[in-house]
């Protein structure tokens, strides 16, 4: 029983980008969103909550999560294996989370004004997701196609198990139980999709 447990785990590697297909899902939910508030003439209040929802899961899920594993753990270990930090694919990478970051309190700020009754903000808003989902998707490919296949052939098989251990603990300790599953729900709600 143990044993098929174990067999079932999915490497480091692939949570990662299990984890790119759930916010690639909110990415895909908020370009309609964006799309809904450009060409609106009045501001939905659904609509303004799902953003609070949006700016909460990429601050959580996104940044604190899954970046989080990556720039501690994952990213931390491909420079023990050799890479650098400074230059090249792992400073890209850190580079286009700082531009998300701000991205996210751009988007984050305008919410607020569209809250406050400036409907003027549902271009801000827009904009901001518009920009947030091309950053992020062009970073998913990168991720996905360029740096994950490196630090597959740089990680050994004890490098892989220490980063199962370590984002298991970033699940338990840091998110919290259940806290994953309800933003995959969310993902799969904004993306209109069923599970």
């Amino acid at each position: 029983m143990e044993s098929e447990k174990k067999e079932n785990v999915m490497t480091p590697t692939e949570t990662l980008k299990h984890e790119h297909q759930i916010v690639l899902l909110v990415l895909e939910g908020a370009e309609r969103r964006a799309r809904t508030l450009a060409e609106a003439t009045a501001v939905d209040a659904g609509v303004v909550l799902e953003l609070d929802e949006i700016v909460d899961f990429l601050r959580n899920f996104v940044d604190r999560c899954h970046h989080g594993k990556e720039e501690k753990h994952y990213f931390e270990r491909m420079v023990q294996r050799g890479m650098t930090r400074e230059a090249g694919p792992i400073a890209v990478m850190l580079h286009e989370h700082e531009q998300g970051r701000a991205l996210v309190r751009a988007l984050a700020a305008a919410t607020a004004e569209l809250k406050a009754g400036n409907a003027s903000a549902r271009a801000l808003v827009a904009n901001a997701l518009h920009e947030f989902v091309e950053l992020l998707r062009a970073h998913i490919f990168k991720e996905d196609n360029i740096l994950y296949p490196m630090a597959d052939q740089m990680f050994t098989p004890e490098d892989v198990h220490a980063l199962t251990d370590a984002f298991d603990r970033v699940e338990a300790e840091e998110m919290g139980e259940g806290v994953h599953e309800k933003y995959h729900e969310l993902a799969h709600r904004l993306a209109g999709r069923e599970r």
